[in-house]
């Protein structure tokens, strides 16, 4: 879960920095900033996805991400995919780790005890 959920924040991450590209030419220093906020918290949401508070940074880069929509109004669109993407990752994230306990427990067996 921890590998899918980090490549949606890392793509996040380089999604911002396009989007800070066209932000320079069509919107204010605030986007400036406020776009170099949401990249950083991208970044550093994916290092800190051990912890639990690696989550709640992940899931509010997702709110700023789609916020960032009133600077670049694609980044609605965008923000909302990649919403989409983060919450696909969770979910498919935990079918994966359960589907791969199950298959350790099965191999381990009743057998393994004696």
């Amino acid at each position: 879960m921890k590998m899918l959920a980090r490549s949606v924040l890392i793509m996040e991450f380089l999604i911002i920095g396009f989007a800070l590209l066209v932000a320079k030419d069509l919107s204010t220093t605030n986007s400036l900033y406020f776009g170099a906020l949401i990249a950083l918290l991208a970044f550093i949401s994916s290092g800190l996805l051990k912890y639990k508070v690696g989550w709640a940074l992940g899931w509010l880069t997702q709110i700023l991400l789609i916020a960032y929509g009133f600077f670049i109004p694609t980044m609605f669109i965008l923000g909302s995919l990649f919403l989409g993407l983060w919450v696909a990752a969770i979910i498919l994230g935990r079918k994966g780790e359960a589907a791969k306990a199950a298959q350790i427990a099965k191999a381990e067996g009743p057998d393994s005890g004696s």
